[in-house]
């Protein structure tokens, strides 16, 4: 975990649970910091910085594709 990089930064859990299953069925190492408390606790999001995705650096390109997929006018998968 220590050489993963963070690449987004979600405020609250919904938003990356749509992301979440495409990591896992594209076999990207990653780890979503503080998720556990912003779910207990959304209101202290800002506090702690949000949400992290941490990458592995070796899969850097792959998830930030998939990020990008989502910033797409055409596509039909949206974060809220």
């Amino acid at each position: 975990m220590k050489n993963f990089v963070c690449i987004a930064t979600f405020t609250y859990v919904y938003e990356y649970l749509v992301i979440q299953p495409i990591l896992n069925q594209e076999n990207i190492r990653y780890i979503f910091e503080n998720e556990t408390i912003i779910g207990i606790i959304p209101y202290y999001s800002n506090a702690f910085g949000g949400i992290r995705l941490l990458v592995h650096p070796n899969d850097i390109t792959e998830a930030q594709t998939i990020l990008d997929s989502f910033q797409d006018r055409s596509s039909h998968l949206k974060i809220v």
